[in-house]
């Protein structure tokens, strides 16, 4: 006899997957959260983690700490890892948030969906 095959949010591996992605962003999160704090008390501007400011943010931080050669060449390589895991793990976030609003949109009536996109749309811009 063949067992009826679980369903999938009750699956191991996609718990686990689903439960990565939810820590690796809490995680990104509390950095970016704690870059910001830090720059604010600071009273200067931490080093923009964007794409379009690699160049900029890698020649600041060569030319305020003073770094060797060596240094700047292994600090190219953490900053493009860092772009690369952060532009990875939003992408997965996009996806989920994604999944999960069509999953509820399935539940509502016309009535409530029309509430649903009202409520989505007045939340507050996610950062990127």
């Amino acid at each position: 006899m063949i067992a009826p095959a679980a369903a999938s949010w009750r699956n191991p591996r996609v718990l686990c997957i689903l439960l990565l992605v939810f820590l690796c962003g809490a995680s990104v999160g509390m950095l970016v959260m704690g870059v910001g704090r830090q720059g604010a008390s600071a009273r200067s501007t931490p080093p923009a983690f964007k794409d379009g400011n690699r160049e900029m943010t890698l020649q600041r931080l060569k030319e305020e700490l003073n770094l060797t050669p060596a240094q700047a060449e292994q600090l190219e390589t953490v900053l493009d890892d860092f772009f690369m895991y952060y532009h990875t793990l939003q992408a997965q976030l996009d996806d989920v948030r994604a999944t999960g609003k069509s999953r509820i949109l399935r539940l509502l009536d016309q009535d409530q969906k029309r509430k649903f996109e009202k409520l989505t749309a007045s939340s507050p811009p996610k950062l990127k």
